[in-house]
C-alpha cells in the first residue's frame, strides 16, 4: 500500500524517540500491506464502489494488535456525556495513549475523528494521533461514501492555525492508495469479508 501524503496538523513540544518510532511503525505497517498476501503489492479491483472499506481496515488493525496496540478502545476523551465511541486503536505511551483512526465512515466522521483526538490531547489523555484516509483515486473503488483525503483537505488550515493550549501533541492525516489497480474480479474485496482473508 502506498502512503501518498502525511499532513501534519499539530506538532507541539519535543517528540520523543518513542513517539517518532510509533509514527514510523504506523506508516511502515501501511506500506507493508499486501493483497493478495505475499504478492509484494496491494491490488485493488477496479470496479466503481466495488471494494469494502472495513475488511481493509480490519486487516491493518489485526497487524497492529500483534504489535501491542489495543483495538476498539473506549477512552473517555471528554467529548460526550454518554459512553464514548471507541478509538480504532491505541498504544499506551507512559500514562497516555497514541491513537490511530482508520476512516470507514463519511466525511463528517472524519471531522469527528480529528476533533476527538484533539480534545483527547487537550485533556491530557492522548499524546498523539493519526487519521488514515483513502486518496480520492482510491475512493472511487470503495463502497459507501467514505471520507477521503481530498475532501477533508480544505479544512486542514482550521486545525493547523488554531492556538491549542497543550505542551505536547502530534496529529497527522495520512493519505493512502493502492499499489495496483486490477481488472481481476477474483480480487474484489467484498463488503463483509473477514479482514483475515486479506492477510
Amino acid at each position: 500500500m502506498k502512503v501518498k501524503n502525511v499532513e501534519v496538523l499539530i506538532d507541539k513540544g519535543r517528540n520523543t524517540q518513542e513517539i517518532e518510532s510509533i509514527k514510523a511503525h504506523v506508516l511502515n505497517s501501511i506500506e507493508n500491506m499486501q493483497y493478495p498476501a505475499n504478492s509484494g503489492a496491494f491490488h485493488l479491483y477496479g470496479g466503481k464502489k466495488a471494494n469494502g472499506v472495513k475488511p481493509i481496515k480490519d486487516s491493518y488493525m489485526m497487524h497492529q494488535q500483534e504489535h501491542g496496540w489495543i483495538l476498539e478502545y473506549k477512552l473517555d476523551v471528554g467529548v460526550t456525556n454518554s459512553r464514548p465511541g471507541p478509538i480504532d486503536a491505541v498504544l499506551p505511551v507512559s500514562d497516555k495513549y497514541f491513537a490511530v483512526e482508520w476512516e470507514t465512515g463519511n466525511i463528517a466522521s472524519s471531522h469527528r475523528a480529528i476533533n476527538k483526538m484533539i480534545v483527547g490531547m487537550l485533556n491530557g489523555k492522548l499524546i498523539g494521533g493519526i487519521l488514515i484516509l483513502p486518496s480520492r483515486e482510491m475512493y472511487d473503488y470503495l463502497t459507501d461514501r467514505v471520507g477521503n483525503f481530498r475532501e477533508l483537505s480544505p479544512y486542514f488550515d482550521v486545525w493547523k492555525k488554531a492556538n491549542y493550549d497543550m505542551e505536547e501533541g502530534y496529529l497527522a492525516v495520512v493519505e493512502i492508495e493502492h499499489d495496483v489497480l486490477t481488472a481481476d474480479e477474483s480480487l474484489q474485496i467484498k463488503k463483509g469479508t473477514d479482514g483475515r482473508a486479506l492477510r
